[in-house]
């Protein structure tokens, strides 16, 4: 239950800190939190799944709302729980989560939750900490993570809450200014602190667009007007900085809490994995080591390409390009790639020619067949398009109404058209959306008519980056603002990534990023896994799951060897390229198949 007390305690001890805070050479302003929320979760609930367990999370249908064009905080919280754990970890029966690594065993403990702001940002982003009851005062550990993708505040938990809470150590998070913090233009509502329907005028919002009019749906990611890309690695050391305060509250005898007394070990995956890798840039000591799981990192090196860049060359031409693999050609791929043609963006006179030519294209862009595989997941789901649209929107800065190739989201009829979302489908979206539409009811609305297939707007998004005007310059220089310099000398960096990623090919992010960070000097240790794409959620399916293994094992244990160090009970990991042995189809997953270095 909220206790209101220690909230306002909390409060007022964070206002009179904000001019004592230590200085940095990063960021001269300290954190400033709002909004502060403490909840207990035992018995029936817990800090890790919400009182689901295994077979609540492997349960089909979502947790279910009393009322569900009202659900409660603690509905919405249990149901955020369940969908960032389905979307990241391989929950079905044989795929091990549970038995061969990982733990869903209950963790009694408390929520600390809050706003936190950067100086000179439009837009606050959610940080939260997790306190179990079994915190060691002595060891002081705090596991910092980002969300991976565009998730909301618990997107890290089956990452950094499934290894650090079974510890003792206290898990912060932060949806680095992203998140589901959807706003409903038409109706005016968007989501409070507690995850509940809310205006503006009725409760302090976690995000309210400029302009806050119009009509379909705005998001933070988005339409912030912020980048928060940029700030990624300052939204990490927020997180741990209003974690040390909130352990001061939770242990006051034990206080103070500071970056000399406890360990921070900073993990993520994905965006989640990049933005520790920005965190981990910071020149003062209050990091003690780093694990970067598949990260989406821009680096200053050769090899490097912005997500942004090779997500538009996908979204063009790999759908073309997938069947000249041996693949499956999707649904009325054929006319599409004519419509290429047509347009000069393939060349041939038949339709194998046009597969073989946009095999060619991304073959010289430095795409692997194995990537190009695994990237046939994204173009089933329309993420190319999706992370395309978004993006563009977020790196330059435009508002909802502004979109320089005219998108915009909104519910959707049937045939595509768009309408206001209703109370019921609103009341979902904080705990049930990615961060990212299309999904909990938004999609995205296409200027142009269906018959242009989409073409138009996937050339204008291309252009974005690689063409000359004003609104180009713009997206790059966004773009630019987020690229990733070496991290501090001597703090220990692991880098886990996927041989076969998809999403995010280790040759444009990770490769470039380690041999950048050497070439500095940098501590910096490298796993290469075999037979591992981006998305360990998608395991289940009986094709991929014989095809693929998991990349969470390996953060684990990476996690494992770098807490294993700072205890002086070993060395630091050494590179490995791990081969892991496949399973057959129907079979369980065991240990000897993922081969992980001992």
């Amino acid at each position: 239950m909220q206790t209101v007390r220690l909230c306002a305690l909390i409060a007022l001890i964070l206002l009179l800190s904000a001019c004592a805070s230590m200085s940095t050479a990063s960021r001269e302003v300290p954190a400033v939190f709002t909004a502060v929320r403490v909840t207990e979760h035992r018995g029936q609930d817990d800090l890790l799944t919400g009182g689901l367990g295994l077979a609540g999370l492997q349960s089909m249908l979502p947790p279910a709302f009393a009322d569900p064009a009202n659900p409660t905080p603690a509905e919405l919280r249990r149901r955020a729980l369940w969908s960032n754990w389905r979307g990241i970890a391989d929950l079905a029966p044989g795929g091990g989560y549970g038995a061969v690594y990982g733990s869903l065993a209950p963790v009694p403990g408390r929520e600390f939750s809050a706003y936190a702001r950067l100086p000179g940002r439009q837009q606050p982003h959610r940080v939260l900490v997790q306190v179990p009851d079994t915190f060691d005062t002595r060891k002081r550990c705090v596991v910092v993570t980002a969300s991976s993708g565009s998730r909301g505040i618990y997107g890290a938990i089956a990452v950094a809450g499934a290894w650090g809470l079974p510890k003792g150590c206290a898990v912060a998070y932060t949806d680095k200014g992203a998140g589901t913090d959807y706003f409903d233009l038409d109706a005016g509502i968007g989501f409070a602190a507690d995850g509940r329907q809310a205006t503006a005028d009725s409760a302090a919002l976690a995000f309210v667009p400029t302009p806050a009019s119009g009509q379909g749906v705005a998001f933070k990611h988005a339409h912030s007007l912020d980048n928060p890309e940029a700030d990624w690695g300052q939204h990490v050391r927020q997180a741990a900085e209003f974690a040390l305060k909130m352990l001061e509250e939770a242990f006051p005898g034990q206080a103070p809490f500071t970056f000399d007394n406890t360990r921070i070990i900073a993990v993520g995956i994905s965006n989640g994995g990049g933005a520790v890798l920005r965190a981990a840039e910071d020149t003062t000591p209050w990091l003690d080591a780093v694990v970067a799981g598949e990260p989406s990192v821009l680096a200053a090196a050769a090899g490097a390409r912005p997500l942004y860049d090779y997500a538009t060359e996908a979204a063009l031409w790999m759908p073309c390009a997938l069947p000249a693999l041996g693949l499956p050609p999707a649904p009325g791929s054929d006319l599409r790639c004519a419509a290429m043609a047509a347009r000069g963006l393939l060349s041939g006179m038949t339709p194998v020619q046009w597969q073989q030519d946009a095999l060619a294209r991304l073959h010289a862009a430095g795409w692997t067949d194995a990537a190009l595989r695994a990237g046939a997941i994204s173009v089933g789901f329309d993420l190319w398009r999706t992370v395309a649209v978004a993006y563009a929107s977020a790196y330059g800065r435009y508002p909802h109404d502004a979109h320089p190739c005219g998108y915009r989201y909104a519910a959707l009829n049937p045939d595509f058209s768009p309408r206001a979302a209703s109370a019921v489908e609103r009341a979902a979206w904080w705990a049930d959306a990615s961060g990212i539409p299309p999904g909990g009811g938004v999609g995205i609305v296409d200027p142009q008519p269906l018959a242009d297939l989409g073409l138009t707007g996937l050339q204008c998004l291309r252009a974005l980056w690689d063409g000359q005007s004003a609104d180009a310059r713009r997206v790059r220089d966004g773009i630019e603002a987020t690229r990733a310099r070496p991290p501090r000398p001597g703090l220990p960096v692991v880098v886990v990534h996927g041989t076969d990623d998809g999403l995010v090919p280790p040759a444009f992010s990770s490769a470039p990023y380690v041999a950048m960070a050497r070439q500095s000097g940098r501590t910096v240790r490298y796993w290469q896994v075999h037979h591992a794409q981006h998305f360990d959620a998608f395991l289940g399916l009986p094709q991929l799951s014989s095809a693929y293994v998991p990349l969470l094992p390996y953060v684990y244990a990476a996690l494992d060897r770098v807490d294993a160090w700072l205890d002086h009970r070993a060395a630091l990991p050494d590179d490995a390229e791990i081969t892991p042995t496949l399973r057959a189809p129907g079979a369980v997953l065991s240990a000897d198949n993922l081969a992980i270095p001992r």
